[in-house]
């Protein structure tokens, strides 16, 4: 049995909208390293958190990434807005 995939990706970012092509990289290969890169909705899901911050003309972008105990936690927040979160079991 392969142990139990564990870690915490953040990134911090001071102004999104430069930063959409690399955000959606990073989570490509997140999404790829824990097996859910197949998960159409969660992708479009993220995509549409990041979209709507951008959309509301917050400029400050926190996105973290956790993998603890099998599950996979997903965070968006944008200073002034609300925050996003979503979970999968990782495959």
């Amino acid at each position: 049995m392969a142990a139990a995939l564990e870690f915490l990706f953040a990134l911090e970012l001071s102004d999104e909208a430069h930063y959409d092509a690399m955000l959606a990289d990073v989570a490509k290969v997140v999404l790829g390293h824990v097996g859910c890169e197949r998960d159409a909705a969660l992708r479009d899901e993220l995509r549409a958190a990041f979209a709507s911050g951008q959309a509301r003309g917050h400029k400050r972008c926190d996105v973290r990434f956790t993998a603890h105990a099998g599950e996979l936690l997903v965070v968006v927040r944008y200073s002034g807005g609300a925050e996003w979160r979503i979970t999968r079991r990782i495959p």
